[in-house]
């Protein structure tokens, strides 16, 4: 499977797919490692659902081996996630009996999305869903902070290239450092600094628990 394609501006991750069984694992895999990064873990579960469903729909319907392309994109309470295939034959809800193996996708996606839907593209389709992320303290902290963190690297305060998460991690060491520099030339003790921190941090930490 492709590395992940990262546009961090947008909070845009694109990940193209050969729709056979055994992707569909390492498909979650990536979702979920995407979700962290940005700091909306927990939307995971939900996210490894719906992914799953659209891939294997892609597997049945479409062809297994056939190319596709997983798109999240984070738009800030929610989470966009779009699967594109070569096909442009859109599908519809349809009554379902309780004893059918079928059919229950678009269900369970209408059931746990805001909104969903299906369009027609130069290359085929896209069904797409959002799902709800919330905006609790730590979402909302999450977002500052990686807003933060690019705008930090793209300042040149890390100097780094490879993978986005090895970057922002070393953003994130070199941004602490570089706090830490201005409280202590304002007289303050850093030290005492994060340790408020941390307190803020592990009350916040309680209540989400």
């Amino acid at each position: 499977m492709p590395g992940i394609d990262i546009k961090d501006r947008q909070r845009r991750c694109v990940l193209p797919f050969e729709a056979l069984p055994a992707e569909v694992r390492l498909l979650r895999r990536a979702a979920a490692t995407q979700l962290g990064q940005w700091g909306v873990a927990t939307a995971g579960d939900a996210t490894k659902l719906v992914v799953t469903e659209l891939a294997t729909n892609v597997i049945r319907h479409v062809g297994e081996g056939s190319p596709a392309t997983l798109i999240l994109e984070w738009k800030r309470e929610r989470l966009r996630v779009e699967m594109h295939d070569k096909s442009s034959s859109l599908p519809a809800l349809r009554t379902v009996g309780c004893e059918a193996e079928c059919g229950r996708g678009l269900h369970m996606l209408a059931a746990m999305a805001v909104d969903w839907g299906t369009v027609v593209t130069a290359l085929g389709k896209a069904v797409w869903c959002e799902i709800e992320l919330g905006s609790d303290a730590a979402c909302l902290r999450m977002e500052r902070a990686v807003d933060a963190l690019e705008n930090y690297r793209e300042r040149g305060g890390a100097v780094l290239h490879g993978r986005c998460e090895a970057v922002l991690e070393e953003s994130a060491v070199e941004l602490i450092a570089d706090l830490l520099h201005w409280t202590s030339a304002r007289g303050l003790d850093p030290d005492d600094v994060l340790d408020r921190a941390q307190m803020h941090y592990e009350a916040e930490a309680d209540i989400a628990a």
